[in-house]
């Protein structure tokens, strides 16, 4: 899929860029036990006694309005998921953990065609599997790709929190950045590397430094993040990554030639190249069908539910 971790799984969009635009919760609800009411303490009998009943119908919240999980294709199965991954399931249940996976798998296949779609797929692994940290890490990428910055940086923190890693600093830093702070998005890129970190990420993060600097109007600076010898030396889309933040720049600088000459170097993209995906999948033209109707099913359902609010309402 892009950025994060290589072999778990999920991996970092390429949706950072060097400078310009950006692409684009957890409610899990945990009952918590009232342990003066367990010793039978008087305390606790108030508070059970000042407690709403939950019988009355308008203290539930009505069946339509829980969160619909969006349907998944019979051709999407656990197993496609990246091994590394599934591992992290292994305290679920076996149906919760082959659901979580299918749900799993299906966000990081539409991550670039649909992200809502994935981002809704992704948030409902999040409401079987909440305390996972992969699952945490899918929340983070599908909310970073459909812009939702806020909550995608909560999910970066509490995947560090949950698995001690910190891999996903370059997403944090851009998210910073799309909240309007590139200060702090620069103190993130100017911290020691983590081990976890690999030579790609330090030059995604490079390329989201050199975006903060622009962002402040400093494209000198910004040039010369672009030019240290690990981000100079990247090949591949990564290296042509490099090269599009590099033509951003160059033009800020007013050395428009020299951007244009870069620009004309660089290959055409047809399609997203972003590499985000869980588990590393070649899907057949009959499973990409049958994911392309699952969602288009899904949408139908969307609007008639609007449809059936608006003719009550």
């Amino acid at each position: 899929m892009g950025e994060g971790r290589s072999g778990d799984g999920w991996r970092a969009r390429d949706d950072r860029r060097g400078s310009g635009e950006r692409p684009g919760r957890s409610s899990g609800q945990h009952r918590s036990r009232d342990r003066d009411g367990a010793r039978g303490s008087s305390a606790g009998s108030d508070l059970r006694r000042r407690r709403p009943p939950v019988g009355r119908e308008e203290e539930r919240p009505r069946q339509e309005d829980r969160p619909q999980d969006p349907p998944l294709a019979e051709s999407v199965t656990p197993d496609q998921l990246d091994r590394s991954a599934r591992s992290r399931l292994r305290t679920l249940s076996k149906d919760n953990a082959d659901r979580v996976a299918r749900h799993l798998v299906t966000a990081g296949l539409l991550l670039d065609e649909d992200p809502e779609r994935a981002y809704q797929h992704a948030h409902a692994a999040l409401r079987r599997a909440g305390r996972v940290d992969v699952v945490r890490e899918a929340v983070a990428l599908a909310a970073y790709a459909t812009g939702r910055y806020a909550e995608a940086l909560r999910e970066v923190r509490t995947v560090r929190r949950l698995s001690g890693v910190d891999g996903l600093r370059a997403i944090e830093a851009d998210c910073e950045r799309g909240l309007g702070r590139p200060e702090r998005a620069l103190n993130l890129a100017s911290a020691p590397p983590s081990p976890a970190m690999s030579a790609e990420d330090r030059v995604e993060l490079a390329i989201v430094a050199s975006g903060a600097r622009l962002d402040l109007g400093q494209p000198e600076a910004a040039l010369l993040l672009l030019e240290q010898a690990e981000a100079a030396s990247a090949t591949g889309p990564l290296g042509e990554r490099v090269s599009e933040a590099r033509v951003v720049v160059l033009r800020a600088l007013g050395r428009v030639a020299e951007a244009d000459e870069l620009e004309g170097l660089l290959p055409v993209r047809e399609e997203s190249d972003g590499d985000v995906a869980f588990g590393e999948v070649e899907l057949s033209a009959a499973e990409i069908e049958a994911l392309a109707a699952s969602s288009s099913a899904s949408r139908d359902e969307d609007e008639s539910t609007a449809s059936e609010k608006d003719a009550n309402s």
